[in-house]
């Protein structure tokens, strides 16, 4: 088959609730992707930053095999190896004292939203059904009802009601509209350290320091996902280390498996994670041997083959060579690490028009928010290859 048969197949029997490039890939190596015909792309995607080790890394791939030829599921209603290790791993890696595993990210918020409520109503005292919790307008956490509830899109809540209550949102990027938007009954602050889906949107030096001071000073949880951010994206093992903040409650996931397969994670203190009493919160999948083993050997790879220092020095460079290109359409070039946004002018008919251009020559990648072309390509990417896409992109970007 080819890909408009794919393509057709899929608009035959697929919701139509995404808006794809019409490419088919049927292999991925690395920092490239094939598709059915053969044609080969550059990955300045990474499936949402999932990718960050790269397409099928060697070394993942090895633990997924050992891991499925041995025990898949246990369920939690047994223990496996595999977790108990992974805590550990993440324990090693980031000094929290206790962790949930789930699987998608939209669950990891999700359950970062529940022990927030339960900590408000055990610890803080907050009279029951009455906790709130603070986000920023432009966020994007995920799909699921209560998480569309406080978004700020129009798109994505406004058929899918009734909503759930309990949120208050504020400028992003505003200190000052958290502190005054806190009440007795906030229990706490969920942010984004920097927002992808919405243009890669990084806020002002200090933001994120300013928030984690209000937070302590208010009896409030500071609450940072950083499911897309984490890991290595933004040049640091997470954004918030580019202010030295450390959250109350961390989220993550995406390249917690390097794009073998969901896991995500809240992490946290004891005396938050461990108001959670069996039966109150759980998954089949969340925290099952296959995806913890391959959990932990993507976290190996980001440690042993420096990914995180690698985002930083070709981040730098990529987004210096990007900010360089003299096109009458961009108007700003933005980004931290290999996260990088660049904003197109209103004038410029749109970003999905120059990503179908890039796709055309040999480079994936995709509009957010109307005007902007991200570029998140994997982490283990070289001078070399960037210096190959940049006459590409410029060719595309500086075309009428």
């Amino acid at each position: 088959m080819n890909s408009q048969e794919y393509i057709d197949l899929e608009n035959k029997f697929g919701a139509r609730n995404y808006l794809p490039l019409d490419v088919v890939l049927d292999r991925g190596e690395g920092v490239w992707v094939y598709d059915v015909e053969g044609n080969k792309y550059l990955d300045c995607l990474s499936s949402y930053s999932a990718i960050n080790q790269g397409h099928v890394h060697p070394k993942i791939l090895a633990a997924l095999i050992e891991q499925a030829q041995k025990i898949t599921l246990t369920s939690r209603a047994f223990r496996n190896d595999q977790l108990a290790l992974l805590y550990k791993d993440l324990s090693d890696l980031t000094d929290y004292e206790k962790f949930i595993i789930m699987n998608s990210g939209a669950e990891a918020v999700e359950t970062a939203i529940k022990i927030a409520r339960k900590w408000a109503y055990q610890v803080k005292r907050v009279p029951r059904n009455k906790a709130e919790i603070i986000v920023a307008d432009g966020n994007f956490h995920g799909r699921t009802i209560s998480i569309i509830s406080f978004s700020s899109e129009a798109l994505y809540k406004d058929d899918f009601g009734p909503l759930t209550p309990g949120f208050v949102s504020v400028p992003y990027g505003d200190s000052d509209s958290i502190e005054k938007a806190i009440t007795k009954n906030t229990a706490a602050v969920l942010l984004e350290p920097i927002q992808g889906e919405g243009g890669v949107i990084i806020p002002p030096d200090g933001y994120l320091e300013d928030v984690s001071m209000i937070c302590e000073e208010n009896n409030v949880l500071f609450m940072v996902d950083e499911i897309q951010t984490g890991l290595g994206r933004t040049g640091k093992l997470f954004a918030c280390d580019h202010e030295d903040v450390w959250p109350d409650v961390m989220i993550i996931g995406k390249a917690l498996s390097g794009g073998f397969y969901p896991v995500s994670a809240v992490m946290t203190d004891r005396h938050i994670l461990g108001l959670f009493q069996p039966g109150e919160h759980g998954s089949t999948f969340g925290g099952n041997p296959l995806g913890a083993a391959v959990a932990r050997a993507a976290i190996k790879v980001i440690i042993e083959e420096k990914l995180t220092e690698n985002s930083a020095l070709m981040g730098e460079y990529f987004m210096e060579q990007l900010a360089e290109i003299p096109s009458k359409h961009i108007k700003e070039v933005r980004g931290r690490g290999l996260l990088i946004g660049v904003e197109l002018k209103e004038s410029s008919g749109g970003a999905r028009r120059f990503c179908e251009s890039l796709k055309n020559k040999g480079i994936l990648a995709k509009e957010t928010h109307g005007t902007t072309i991200r570029f998140a390509p994997p982490l283990i990417i070289t001078k070399e290859q960037i210096d190959w896409a940049l006459p590409i992109i410029s060719d595309v970007l500086t075309m009428n």
